[in-house]
């Protein structure tokens, strides 16, 4: 009997060993929110891509970590992305009014959707496309990012 009872001691022991260190173990994650202002438009849904990397950004979905779409309901969207490994990350927004979820351009190349970026960059004729180590910044905890939404091209 008292053998049993030692067994099941370290049995226990192995158990609460084992969950303690799965918590240990456990990758940390940060939640982004991004808030989107300037919004012109009452109908629709705000677009947004998290990129992890420069590849694809800000147009394509190739280092996209998370996405997603809100509906706009007035000249400010929030939206939350959770379980983000910390990390550098940039984000790319846009004024999605037809429902293709991109944004469209027109011959040129100019944007004929409202799109924004983090951090703001100029977006110009001059400057072209942000770069992504213009628009990155390091998410290590839950964090907030504030975009405006632009509608045409910087002078």
């Amino acid at each position: 009997m008292l053998k049993l009872s030692q067994i099941s001691h370290v049995l226990l022991a192995t158990l609460v060993s084992i969950s303690f260190a799965k918590t240990v173990n456990a990758e940390p994650s940060a939640t982004l929110s991004v808030v989107v202002n300037g919004i012109q438009h009452q109908k629709g849904e705000i677009c947004f891509r998290v990129y992890a990397s420069e590849k694809g950004f800000p147009m394509s979905n190739t280092s996209e970590a998370q996405s997603g779409c809100a509906k706009i309901t007035g000249n400010s969207v929030k939206k939350e992305f959770s379980g983000l490994k910390p990390g550098t990350y940039a984000v790319a927004v846009v004024d999605d009014q037809n429902g293709d979820r991109k944004l469209n351009k027109d011959f040129f190349g100019i944007p004929q959707e409202g799109f924004g970026i983090s951090k703001n960059p100029t977006v110009s004729i001059q400057t072209g496309t942000p770069k992504f180590r213009d628009a990155s910044f390091v998410v290590n905890k839950n964090t907030t990012v504030n975009i405006i939404m632009k509608y045409s091209l910087d002078s």
